[in-house]
């Protein structure tokens, strides 16, 4: 996929839009030096939010509007934020093209419609959590299992104040490859502290995150299963 969308690709992404409930807001972080990603992204979710009446994109400079990246928690760029109803914590780093496209999408509408349609055994594992939980999960736009990754991450912080949830192309942040020692995608990190690879059932997924975040309430999810 290119980052000036076509006519049929338009009409399609027109039909998924179409089911959004809620006005959603793209708040965008962007810098003219040193991101060989930016233009392209911005000029992408400038197509994107032509496509819709309920989506709005907002622009800032990184480097320049200290407010709103301190406001928004943002500390790379191109980095987007999917802002709905309220701030839920989803964020999407890099240019998302190739696969990673569907995870906008799939956020998108997400927030539109606030519903995370986690299973309530899940939602009740996330009472559990009594601290900040951060997720990164690192994709990249050839990888057709990293979406499901990516977006279960965003409906777990959807679902739970306590979670922000990052999907990071990791092919255009080498510096956090390294520093999580990626070797396969999708790969999830939990507060700096414990990472797995591969896309797991939501299930799995919140057992790993509560072990890793409380240990102590692990044993407590078996009561909630």
């Amino acid at each position: 996929m290119t980052t000036i969308l076509d006519e049929e690709i338009k009409q399609l992404v027109r039909k998924r839009l179409a089911e959004m409930k809620d006005a959603v807001v793209l708040v965008h972080f962007t810098q003219q030096l040193e991101c060989p990603s930016c233009e392209d992204s911005l000029r992408l979710l400038q197509s994107l939010a032509k496509l819709s009446d309920k989506l709005t994109l907002e622009v800032h400079n990184f480097q320049l509007e200290h407010d709103a990246v301190a406001r928004y928690g943002v500390d790379k760029v191109p980095a987007t934020a999917v802002v709905g109803n309220k701030d839920y914590g989803i964020r999407l780093y890099g240019l998302p093209s190739g696969y990673e496209f569907s995870v906008l999408l799939e956020a998108i509408l997400l927030v539109s419609t606030s519903k995370s349609g986690l299973s309530d055994s899940v939602k009740a594992k996330l009472h559990l959590l009594d601290s900040p939980v951060h997720l990164q999960v690192l994709t990249t736009p050839t990888c057709p299992y990293c979406p499901s990754a990516a977006h279960l991450a965003h409906r777990l912080a959807l679902e739970s104040e306590r979670i922000k949830a990052d999907a990071i192309e990791a092919t255009q942040f080498p510096e956090l490859v390294r520093r999580y020692r990626v070797r396969g995608v999708p790969h999830i990190v939990i507060n700096e502290t414990a990472s797995f690879s591969g896309a797991i059932p939501e299930e799995e997924f919140v057992e790993q995150l509560i072990a890793t975040v409380m240990p102590t309430a692990q044993a407590q999810t078996g009561s909630v299963r």
